[in-house]
Order: structure tokens, then C-alpha cells, then sequence
């Protein structure tokens, strides 16, 4: 089994530091860059690290899946 990779999405000051652990930092600064981000995720994401206001942006989603991969976590405010 291969491992895919892992993504932060969020705001710039909470997500950029996790490029330094080898995640794929994904800068989105509203809910809607959120949006369009998650529908283009790159192949191979097997787990995105959400910033809460990332994820509420999500929530508010109705085209985001749900219960299907990719796996998400999300930060503490």
C-alpha cells in the first residue's frame, strides 16, 4: 500500500508552517478560494489539515463531499 500525500488548506499564517513537515500548503483566504481549492485537489491527497475557518467554509457546502476521501482534521482555533 503506498501512502498518498497531505495538504493544509486555510489561511496563509496558519497552514504555511506545515510545509515544513511536507505537506502541500494550499493558501485560501475566504470561503470561497476554500471552495474551488477543495473541488481541485491534487491527485494523491489522502488526508487535508483544515483551518476551522476552512472547514466552516466546507460545511456550508453542499457539494463537498462527505465520508469519502479524502480524510480531513482540523485544527484548534
Amino acid at each position: 500500500m503506498t501512502m498518498g500525500s497531505v495538504a493544509a488548506l486555510g489561511e496563509r499564517s496558519r497552514v504555511a508552517g506545515l510545509a515544513l513537515a511536507g505537506a502541500v500548503v494550499l493558501v485560501a483566504d475566504g470561503p470561497e478560494a476554500v471552495r474551488r481549492i477543495w473541488r481541485s485537489l491534487p491527485d494523491g491527497v489522502d488526508l487535508v489539515i483544515l483551518t476551522p475557518a476552512a472547514a466552516e467554509a466546507l460545511e456550508s457546502d453542499p457539494a463537498a463531499p462527505r465520508g469519502r476521501r479524502p480524510l480531513t482534521a482540523v485544527m484548534p482555533p
